[in-house]
């Protein structure tokens, strides 16, 4: 099983790393520092401080206020949100503009049957010669 990546937010005082790169909450970067000097910045300006990339060398961490965070959560759950689940089928179906009146009921009546069993559909219209 794949772990999924964790919740994004504030790491508290639990970092791992002795050496972090730290970008401030204005997106500038402060350079790599030691984690103590990070956690101190972190008290000094009442912001929290949050693990951007993991996999790289030094780990990069950005100091945000907790209304930063908010956003970005709410940010990453829309995308989340749009992105299809595993499981979940999406069904496609093209036809031309100049489809006969009772082909089109025909897949009308499909398209609302796989949209009651919670398929997303996607439909295509290709405009007739």
């Amino acid at each position: 099983r794949l772990k999924t990546k964790t919740a994004f937010g504030s790491v508290g005082r639990r970092i791992p790393y002795r050496i972090l790169h730290v970008i401030n909450q204005d997106g500038e970067s402060l350079g790599n520092m030691h984690r103590a000097e990070a956690l101190k910045l972190m008290d000094q300006h009442g912001l929290k401080l949050v693990l951007l990339r993991e996999n790289v060398e030094p780990p990069v961490y950005r100091l945000m206020t907790g209304q930063q965070i908010h956003e970005e959560q709410l940010k990453r759950a829309e995308k989340q949100k749009a992105s299809p689940k595993p499981g979940m089928y999406i069904k496609e179906l093209s036809f031309s503009s100049a489809i006969a009146k009772n082909d089109l009921e025909t897949k009308t009546k499909q398209i609302a049957q796989w949209i009651e069993k919670k398929h997303h559909v996607k439909v295509t219209i290709r405009q007739a010669k």
